[in-house]
């Protein structure tokens, strides 16, 4: 029995589960009607479900992010790709003569998905043919990216009235949000395909020793291009949401740090960002702690110029947690109740 909680209290998600945990039971406190969850339409709702909800496209661009980071690499223009990605989006819905036609929004959408992909190449080319560091190279995109943004938007704010596209960010499916089934499919995809094959292993292996990779016959070149490109698909999806969710395209205020939120979202899932191992998993408990803080926010009823503050202490309670000293202490104390066991075991 101490062996089992000395592994469960090593994992690296039984810290960010545990914060999770507390914010809930914050939440239940502050509203006792958080946990419930109603049909009204056939449609589910409750906080919960606002959670998961409002919380997927963090999710979806944290996805990428983790690849990305899993290979000793960042990229900062997301945001800025996801602006784009809903300027296009509703700039073709606006210029077609029927923009209500779900023909034309799977146009729309697939139009705008094929620039962000040209975008991530951009980032992976600068990256892993140019050498430059990852945080200079998507930090260009992420500084001239709004900037075309507003270009194609023309510095206005595009609104659109397409049934079929507000449903891609505010519509149900069986009862589930759309945007929620979209982060889940995804996710398993990613999960599927980088954990079921040798992909996850060899991004794994150029996050850790580049140069040893190389030399073992890994393209690292190719994974590069391939995470970065994935990492702008992800966020050309959470664009799309975002701005199908309003029904309007800001160039200034779509996806608005979100980089930040799926960097943290990372990181509090156990990833480190000095590259190799990393968990989709903890990921997605990152992404639920962090849209779980910014329900916390409204439900506790923390004033508004206080909440970066709140949300940036959470955060840090959760990395001190994870940090090396804190793992050495907990290292210890495992090792002792080893020990106990073990010799529990002998006497009897």
């Amino acid at each position: 029995m101490s062996a089992l909680l000395a592994r469960i209290v090593g994992s690296r998600l039984f810290w960010p589960i545990v914060m999770l945990f507390v914010l809930f039971v914050v939440n239940l406190i502050a509203f006792p009607g958080f946990f419930s969850i109603t049909i009204k339409d056939g449609h589910l709702f409750g906080s919960l479900i606002d959670i998961l909800r409002n919380g997927a496209p963090t999710l979806i661009i944290a996805v990428g992010m983790t690849l990305v980071i899993a290979t000793r690499g960042i990229d900062l223009s997301v945001g800025a790709v996801a602006a784009i990605s809903g300027a296009v989006a509703c700039a073709i819905i606006l210029g077609s003569p029927n923009p209500g036609s779900p023909a034309t929004v799977a146009v729309a959408v697939l139009v705008a998905i094929g620039i962000s992909l040209v975008l991530g190449v951009w980032n992976g080319f600068l990256v892993a043919v140019l050498g430059i560091q990852p945080i200079i190279a998507t930090l260009i995109l992420m500084t001239a990216g709004r900037g075309v943004a507003m270009l194609i938007t023309e510095g206005q704010i595009l609104t659109v009235n397409s049934p079929p596209f507000k449903m891609l960010g505010s519509g149900f499916w069986l009862g589930l949000p759309v945007a929620v089934i979209i982060a889940a499919v995804l996710f398993a995809a990613a999960a599927l395909l980088t954990r079921r094959t040798a992909l996850g292993m060899l991004i794994e292996s150029v996050g850790i020793n580049p140069e040893a990779s190389r030399q073992a016959g890994v393209r690292a070149r190719g994974l590069l291009f391939g995470v970065y490109t994935f990492c702008a698909f992800c966020a050309a999806i959470a664009g799309v949401i975002l701005t199908a969710n309003t029904a309007a395209a800001d160039a200034n205020n779509t996806g608005l740090f979100i980089e930040l939120d799926a960097i943290l979202a990372v990181v509090i899932g156990g990833t480190s960002l000095a590259g190799g191992r990393y968990s989709l998993a903890g990921t997605l408990v990152g992404a639920l702690v962090i849209q779980t803080l910014v329900t916390t926010v409204y439900t506790v009823g923390i004033p508004p110029i206080a909440t970066m503050v709140f949300k940036a202490a959470v955060v840090t309670i959760v990395c001190i947690l994870q940090s090396p000293r804190t793992n050495q202490a907990l290292g210890s104390f495992r090792r002792s109740l080893a020990v106990r066991a073990g010799k529990g075991a002998a006497a009897s």
